[in-house]
């Protein structure tokens, strides 16, 4: 959601201090929840688990926009997706290094994080898009139902 942030903060009633304890909110989250993280997906459960878990929960607390009102619940909604990040995505950093099965890591790195920034940037530009033609309320719809299917389709690791 990036730079939309700001302005989605602001029609909830919140000022440039609002938006950045909320996003600190966010960080703090993601910071602590993620070192925990990764000493429960090294000693009690499976890392796929905590993936797929961690994607639905990120799916969830995007609907989870649809009830924002102010800034407390908008840092409510931060925290969780706070939470959701730092289930996913430090394990399933772990698992694309164990079975990436590349002797080249600076490239399949290099790919990981290259695409990702390139479909965040297509990302923003539909985002945009989507808010200028349906409000927030379309994004967030939008977002949770490809995060939704993002979800389904991590989930078949675990099979």
């Amino acid at each position: 959601m990036g730079p939309l942030f700001a302005i989605f903060a602001d029609r909830v009633g919140g000022d440039i201090f609002d938006i950045a304890w909320v996003w600190a909110v966010y960080l703090f989250t993601r910071g602590i929840v993620s070192a925990l993280a990764g000493k429960i997906s090294d000693h009690w459960i499976d890392k796929r688990k905590l993936v797929v878990i961690g994607f639905a929960a990120h799916a969830l607390f995007t609907f989870g926009f649809l009830f924002v009102t102010n800034t407390l619940t908008l840092a409510v909604v931060e925290f969780g997706l706070g939470v959701a990040t730092a289930l996913a995505s430090p394990t399933w950093y772990s698992l694309f290094a164990k079975y990436s099965g590349t002797n080249k890591n600076g490239s399949a790195w290099g790919m990981v994080n290259g695409w990702e920034d390139f479909f965040a940037g297509f990302g923003i530009l539909l985002g945009g898009a989507i808010i200028v033609q349906t409000g927030f309320t379309g994004l967030f719809i939008v977002m949770g139902i490809v995060q939704t299917f993002a979800t389904l389709y991590q989930a078949k690791m675990l099979k």
